[in-house]
């Protein structure tokens, strides 16, 4: 009989903003453990909520073998630790920077209203095993998320801006944002006659990952079904799952199965050439393809496939670098966007009910309503522009790619 032991906790302090105003202190920690015992090609589990001995949680874990919950793999080993903590702020100096940068927002931009928070968390996961394996990440970080919204709008906000920080909290680069997103609110511009989107790639990557499950491509439900191998992209889209160290954020370096990449990353589309499908143990075998190591810890039952952190190549170049060397073009941040999304066929409609006008580093002024229209295809294919470098004033690595523009 084998044991496992999966390991989860945080501790999490927010001060919570309504209407301009400091109306909370809020601090919780949490301990969650999933207790595992395999015997016979089975797994006994004890999903755990707060602490918990050893003794009886292996000893629950035990008595639910009798469930039959299959897992006929091999227990991997391994010991290795990653700690990303840098500077994570004390409580104090957390409420002591919400009063400044909220007094900051508040004076400066006085036409409009603030809600929202900043907070400090702590994060660290845990997976061993008595075949040898002792994998750990420790990470942390601090960040604010605040909502606006202009005194003569009838919404109820109209726009959203974050940022994060492992070490302390920059009030220069806070402000240089909120900056960039209050100042030419109220400066309407037209829509530009070419649409380029700015956007972070995750907003726009969730119907690609999902057509590389290696399970829907197997049973041909994918729109990528039949493509492994094939060049169907942009020679520019380059896809890793990506944990490698300096790009980790929040997460494992390994999946459920207990699998480690090589330098910590694994390519699935290189040049616009599909290679794999992402498939954990349990799938890799049903189907007969190559595992990926994508399981996904579940606390409460076996691992279920869908572990990647996809990252697209990005350019050594700014936002703005890029609209540069198109002629001097200017893109569409989209703010405030809902009720849309990616069809079963990769169709894309998203309403855009608030966006910015960017020169890829300033907000230029607001853009009428509209509908942004495209498909998977294009967006990665024809259509795709790149992935900037990391911007702090973004918050993020953006990616640029031309849509169809439509009436809201």
């Amino acid at each position: 009989m084998k044991r496992e032991k999966y390991i989860h906790t945080g501790v999490y302090s927010e001060v919570k903003i309504t209407e301009n105003e400091i109306v909370s202190f809020d601090k919780h920690d949490s301990t969650t453990t999933s207790f595992r015992v395999y015997e016979d090609g089975f797994v006994g589990v004890h999903f755990q909520q707060g602490k918990m001995t050893d003794e009886e949680g292996f000893e629950k874990a035990e008595k639910n073998l009798e469930l039959k919950r299959p897992y006929p793999f091999e227990l991997e080993g391994g010991v290795r630790e990653l700690d990303k903590r840098e500077r994570l702020l004390t409580d104090v100096e957390l409420m002591k920077k919400a009063k400044a940068e909220l007094a900051y927002l508040r004076r400066t931009h006085p036409d409009f209203t603030f809600s929202g928070n900043f907070f400090a968390q702590t994060y660290f996961e845990q997976q061993k095993n008595s075949a040898g394996m002792d994998y750990q990440v420790r990470d942390g970080h601090n960040g604010a998320g605040i909502i606006f919204k202009h005194k003569d709008s009838k919404d109820l906000d109209d726009g959203y801006f974050s940022l994060n920080f492992r070490r302390g909290f920059s009030s220069k680069k806070f402000r240089e944002m909120a900056d960039n997103y209050l100042t030419n609110f109220t400066k309407m511009v037209e829509l530009p006659d070419e649409l380029i989107i700015m956007m972070p790639e995750w907003n726009l990557n969730g119907k690609l990952c999902e057509s590389l499950n290696a399970e829907k491509l197997a049973l041909g439900t994918s729109l990528l079904a039949g493509k492994i191998g094939e060049k169907v992209f942009s020679e520019k889209l380059t896809i890793y799952h990506n944990v490698a160290k300096k790009n980790i954020w929040m997460s494992p370096f390994w999946d459920a199965d207990g699998i480690v990449h090589k330098g910590d990353k694994l390519c699935y589309i290189r040049n616009g050439k599909i290679l794999r499908g992402y498939a954990d143990k349990r799938i890799a075998e049903k189907y007969g393809v190559e595992c990926t190591g994508s399981a996904v810890r579940e606390y409460s039952d076996i691992p279920r496939n869908g572990w990647v952190n996809f990252r697209i190549n990005p350019l050594k170049k700014s936002p703005k670098e890029i609209l540069q060397e198109l002629g001097g073009k200017l893109a569409i941040l989209p703010v405030q966007y809902s009720g849309g999304g990616f069809s079963a066929t990769g169709e894309y409609a998203m309403p855009v009910q608030m966006g910015y006008l960017t020169d890829g580093e300033k907000i230029l002024g607001r853009v009428p309503p509209f509908t942004m229209r495209s498909s998977m295809f294009d967006i990665f294919g024809k259509d795709f522009i790149g992935v900037a470098k990391y911007m702090s004033l973004w918050n993020a690595s953006m990616m640029l790619v031309r849509m169809e523009k439509g009436k809201l």
